[in-house]
């Protein structure tokens, strides 16, 4: 059971990494006049050090690139296609589903001419690769893979998904004064935030999100250098989302309403099952295939 305190090493980082934001984004806002409020900056800063301690987690550990998942450039790229398909086709249907009940409904507010589209279009596809990059290269490389060397291989799967779920609920809506401002503040936000996800109305998209980390994770264990499928598959679920935001408005007055949650509009008990159900007939199609 010892081994299983490595559980709380992610926790040990992401303590470090705020400790980390609260010293910077207090020297930015004593530095530099702006109106960006404070806990907006603490939660950049907070992300700009979790990204860049991949790299010291990296010497640390003596992970490759390849320990990590990264194939070779020419199969890495084809990956990405490959991974973005995949995410596109799982997605999709979802979306489908939801403007056909009537819980997606199209925002005339925008202007929809071509050029507004396409520019959507390719500010949120990089925006998405974006994420999907440097998301995956946490969860589902280093996390997965530091957690895989310790614990069972399920065991990693569920404790890494868990971490990638529970980060996107630790927030803070307080706005703390400049004046009142001390070196320590973005503490202070971060145990409102650890409250936060205590939160009981965070729960249906919790589990969607609990879900999409084990898809990932269960995606990047069937072959040893696969995170290039990862990244383009999360980045294909964070295109059609940003997209779906840009494109329509959510009816919560809908019957239907209760499938997604007010997370994002997408994320929710639908996409939840879904996903649930895509993995369980892959596992029922591979067993058929054995016997």
């Amino acid at each position: 059971m010892r081994r299983y305190l490595y559980a709380f090493v992610p926790l040990l980082v992401l303590l470090c990494a705020t400790f980390l934001a609260c010293i910077l984004a207090y020297g930015i806002v004593q530095g530099v006049s702006s109106d960006i409020p404070f806990r907006k900056i603490f939660i950049k800063a907070t992300q700009l050090f979790l990204v860049l301690s991949i790299f010291p987690i990296m010497m640390v550990l003596r992970f490759s690139k390849a320990d990590v998942g990264f194939a070779p450039r020419a199969l890495f790229l084809k990956q990405l296609f490959k991974g973005f398909g995949l995410g596109f086709v799982t997605l999709i249907p979802v979306f489908i589903l939801l403007t056909l009940l009537g819980v997606n409904v199209i925002d005339e507010s925008q202007p929809w001419t071509g050029l507004w589209i396409g520019k959507k279009l390719v500010i949120e596809l990089l925006l998405a690769l974006l994420i999907g990059f440097f998301e995956e290269s946490l969860f589902r490389g280093i996390l997965l893979r530091g957690l895989g060397k310790v614990l069972p291989i399920t065991a990693a799967i569920f404790i890494s998904a868990f971490y990638y779920a529970i980060l996107h609920f630790l927030d803070s809506k307080t706005l703390i004064p400049t004046q009142e401002l001390t070196l320590f503040s973005g503490l202070t936000l971060l145990g409102e935030a650890f409250v936060n996800v205590l939160n009981p109305d965070i729960l249906s998209a919790f589990f969607a999100l609990f879900m999409v980390g084990i898809c990932l994770a269960l995606l990047r264990t069937q072959v040893s250098q696969s995170l290039g499928y990862c990244i383009g598959c999360h980045a294909s679920w964070v295109w059609q989302i940003k997209l779906n935001k840009s494109f329509f408005n959510t009816d919560f007055t809908s019957p239907y309403a209760y499938l997604v949650s007010a997370y994002d509009g997408v994320i929710g008990p639908l996409v939840t099952g879904w996903l649930l159900l895509a993995v369980t007939m892959v596992f029922v199609y591979r067993r058929y295939r054995r016997c």
